[in-house]
């Protein structure tokens, strides 16, 4: 029992320590890789809330937002919103998070020929802030 008990408190430690990596791997396409650079939301004091980042792979794109633990410590009732959006203006595979989740990837999209961005925002009430990555063609 004590064993087990010490098995579950690593394990739970483990998920709770500072630096530790999440997985970044799109729902259903574990090949799929980072393009371009991460791009950062910041809010009117320049507290970095989340990082934007695009991947590709498996013939789609997504975007990929994560919230920063030490903005999630600090601020409850947040939104996060993902979407590719291309030259034309328009956005694809929107997702809109439930409140508080850290961790929002897009809908898989079959934008590869075209050139894309990812977007992520986070929004706390009527305000929100946004970060748009590289446009990737």
């Amino acid at each position: 029992m004590k064993k087990a008990l010490l098995i579950i408190a690593a394990t739970v430690a483990g998920l709770l320590a500072p630096g530790v990596a999440h997985a970044e791997t799109p729902p259903g396409c574990a090949s799929a890789q980072q393009i371009g650079a991460t791009a950062y939301v910041k809010f009117a004091d320049d507290t970095t809330a989340a990082s934007v980042k695009q991947f590709a792979g498996c013939g789609k794109n997504w975007s990929y937002v994560f919230v920063w633990a030490d903005f999630a410590a600090k601020h409850d009732l947040f939104h996060v919103t993902t979407y590719v959006k291309t030259d034309d203006n328009l956005s694809h595979g929107k997702v809109i998070g439930r409140v508080d989740q850290r961790e929002v990837w897009s809908k898989g999209v079959p934008t590869v020929n075209e050139c894309t961005r990812a977007v992520g925002v986070v929004s706390l009430g009527e305000d929100g802030w946004s970060a748009t990555t590289s446009r990737r063609c």
